[in-house]
């Protein structure tokens, strides 16, 4: 016989709570996933955010990627958007790394020493 849990398993709506999250199963609104996700992330980092310059598998387009950065994911997308205000142009924030559409090297560096981070330029 299958214990109670083995049955709800499958469980991501309840009418006392409404969703739930397929991994943690709480109420969505009580997920703690992206926290775990993020101290996580936060641990592999070593203080050091390196900025390179990308065209590989991106159609020969260019893009300066930010990695390392020791900030929480919410701050982090915070970073991504001021950084493309500052540099002009549009970006994206996956998975822990900002991308910035084109070659911004220089202009990142600088505004992220300012910020008081320990920046390197990684790659060519």
């Amino acid at each position: 016989m299958a214990s109670l849990q083995d049955q709800l398993r499958g469980l991501v709506y309840s009418t006392e709570t409404g969703q739930q999250c397929s991994e943690c199963r709480r109420p969505v609104k009580e997920c703690i996933c992206d926290q775990l996700a993020d101290e996580a992330r936060l641990a592999l980092l070593d203080g050091i955010v390196r900025i390179r310059r990308e065209v590989s598998g991106r159609k020969g387009k260019g893009v300066t990627t930010v990695s390392g950065v020791p900030l929480p994911e919410a701050d982090l997308k915070r970073l991504a958007k001021t950084l493309k205000q500052k540099c002009g142009t549009g970006g994206a924030c996956k998975e822990g790394i900002i991308e910035i559409q084109g070659d911004h090297r220089d202009l990142i560096k600088s505004l992220l020493e300012a910020e008081g981070f320990k920046v390197k330029l990684a790659g060519g």
